[in-house]
């Protein structure tokens, strides 16, 4: 089976979500409204990548590191900082600062993207606040039936001893 040969549109198609895909990038990173991360408390570098790219991977550094400077971020509250620090798991460094890499794209403003996306979906889930449990007590019903049913059990297990005989 042939494949069409991929014309110019298509080409122009991908440039043109490449750009987008990098203007949605511009530090600082918009999380949520009202939510901004500034530039000054990320920072990016790029390394080589062992995932996919061919002969391309020992040649250009596709994936991204990006360390977002937690500790010192004024950008978000104590709170939220704490979940985010719980949420992150590994990904925290000693110094307090998150680091996420990405290297699943073979080519740099892809994985760029995702290390960004990674970053801000992290940062979304650690904004909700979780609903605070309050203990709740078993009502006067259910408390009897327990004991009842506790009662019907402690009998049936003695009537599986042993049978005395009257003799």
């Amino acid at each position: 089976m042939r494949r069409a040969p991929r014309t110019r549109d298509t080409h122009t198609l991908d440039r043109l979500l490449d750009c987008a895909i990098l203007s949605n990038l511009h530090m600082p990173l918009n999380v949520a409204p009202g939510i901004v991360i500034p530039d000054g408390d990320l920072a990016e570098s790029f390394v080589r990548s062992s995932g996919p790219g061919g002969q391309n991977v020992n040649k250009i550094a596709s994936a991204v590191q990006l360390r977002f400077n937690l500790a010192a971020t004024t950008a978000l509250e104590e709170r939220v900082k704490q979940r985010l620090r719980t949420l992150a798991g590994r990904r925290l460094t000693d110094e307090g600062a998150i680091l996420i890499i990405a290297r699943n794209h073979r080519t740099q403003e892809r994985n760029r993207a995702e290390a960004f996306a990674r970053l801000a979906d992290l940062i979304v889930r650690a904004l909700v606040e979780p609903r605070v449990r309050r203990p709740t007590r078993p009502t006067r019903l259910a408390r009897a039936r327990r004991l009842e049913n506790k009662t019907r059990r402690g009998r049936d297990k003695q009537l599986r001893g042993r049978v005395r005989s009257e003799d």
